[in-house]
């Protein structure tokens, strides 16, 4: 590469860091929305969550076929970022396969190993287009992907099959110029796949080989850069956040719902069970969650890291029987309406404030009171995101706020207040049965 070419190098690289760094800035800002929550016990618990789920895709492997390919990916996204270090480095310095004099040997291994990893993305990618459009996956195209999120999977796929092509043409040109002895080429000792497309490019003077050499080196790296900053506006941003989504897991039993502090406090002091204090009680702003600011930054950042993948909703007993809820769309909803508050706010605008609600305007009631609170979509989930958290959040300000649970809950409801029984019973009554075994020899 021409030292000429650093520079515009230098500008793109610039202008992509600056791009992807607002991104990023405005990711953490909509997650941030959320209340305070403190997840940080049990670090070696969260160490091998993280390494098992995230990094060791664990739960991927309850469908065989879709993991090892997913597999293929995303071993190829790692390992082939290191041949990305070397284009930048080659883009910054004007050299041309920066690691090959330090390396020896061990870079045309390398090499193979890379085009190893760009073909197995080629049939991953083609498989998963298959399944998607072609075989359909009834997970894959329920009435929540309609639209762009079909459009986006569809679209990263593809955009991953064309770069895997610009490398593998870079690399079959660039070894046919190092035959020829063009200054500047390095002549490998064999590579095993973009061989094959040599035939395709043989014929082409030394002028024109230069010509596409080039062009799939600047459409990979400029690819990459924009695959970079699109996948911060993509589902596939659980390649990123997979990672601390994982480590700051709800580490409670699945069945443990949790509290609000200030009401169990006021209960046990009703109940005489609590100290009294002569402080005043904390004001509680809400009960449960209409919109975004009333969740935790845990849940807006579980719905960032939603993978829109619909195992979740595959495994909801509600969503089985036909019932209106998919714990995916609950998990889409939440981030879109948190991006929606966060672009408000970053442009001076109400924010959370603008007579909308995630409650009511995205995600409805028939919905959350079709959750029967089972965790099956926290099991299925492959990142460990967890949509009943947010379902029992904006159930809890129906039933508290708006008194607007169905008949049959507030009956059971005031059933529990009186007789600590979802039935008519006295307390008394609730162990008669038991009377019945004392007497039993």
């Amino acid at each position: 590469m021409s030292i000429l070419s650093t520079l515009p190098f230098l500008v793109l690289l610039a202008a992509a860091g600056i791009i992807l760094f607002r991104r990023i800035q405005f990711i953490r800002t909509a997650i941030f929305l959320g209340k305070p929550e403190l997840r940080n016990d049990q670090k070696p618990v969260r160490w091998k969550l993280m390494g098992l789920i995230a990094l060791g895709q664990q739960k991927m492997f309850k469908r065989i076929i879709p993991a090892f390919l997913h597999l293929l990916i995303y071993v190829a996204f790692v390992i082939i970022n290191l041949e990305v270090l070397e284009f930048i480095l080659d883009g910054l310095t004007g050299s041309h396969r920066f690691f090959a004099p330090f390396l020896g040997g061990f870079y045309s291994v390398a090499m193979n190993i890379f085009e190893f990893l760009a073909v197995a993305t080629l049939f991953s990618c083609v498989a998963f287009l298959v399944r998607r459009n072609i075989t359909k996956v009834p997970r894959l195209t329920m009435n929540e992907l309609r639209g762009w999120p079909a459009l986006d999977a569809n679209l990263i796929l593809f955009i991953e099959i064309v770069l895997m092509v610009a490398i593998l043409t870079m690399n079959a040109t660039d070894q046919l110029l190092a035959q020829r002895g063009v200054t500047g080429y390095i002549l490998l000792d064999g590579l095993m796949f973009s061989t094959f497309l040599h035939p395709l490019f043989e014929g082409m003077g030394e002028n024109a080989l230069i010509m596409t050499e080039r062009f799939a080196w600047w459409f990979h790296i400029i690819g990459i850069l924009a695959f970079a900053i699109y996948v911060s506006y993509s589902k596939h941003l659980h390649i990123f956040l997979a990672f601390p989504n994982t480590w700051y897991s709800n580490l409670n039993p699945k069945g443990k719902m949790k509290h609000m502090d200030e009401v169990t406090k006021e209960v046990n002091l009703m109940l005489g069970l609590g100290e009294s204090s002569t402080e005043e009680p904390a004001e509680v702003s809400r009960f449960g969650a209409k919109d975004v600011v009333d969740l935790s930054w845990t849940n807006l950042m579980n719905a960032f890291a939603c993978t829109e993948c619909g195992r979740c909703t595959a495994e909801c007993p509600a969503n089985i029987t036909g019932k209106k809820l998919s714990p995916r769309k609950i998990m889409m909803d939440t981030r879109d309406r948190a991006e929606e508050v966060t672009k408000s706010l970053l442009s001076g605008g109400p924010g959370a404030d603008d007579g909308k609600s995630l409650l009511g305007d995205y995600i409805t009631k028939e919905e959350i009171n079709a959750c029967t609170t089972c965790n099956a979509c926290v099991e299925a989930c492959p990142v460990n995101i967890d949509p009943l958290s947010i379902i029992l959040e904006l159930r809890r300000y129906t039933s508290m706020e708006e008194n607007s649970s169905p008949a049959q809950w507030n009956t059971m409801f005031q059933n529990i207040e009186t007789s600590f029984s979802p039935w008519k019973f006295a307390p008394t009554d609730r162990f008669r049965w038991a009377d019945e075994l004392k007497k039993k020899p």
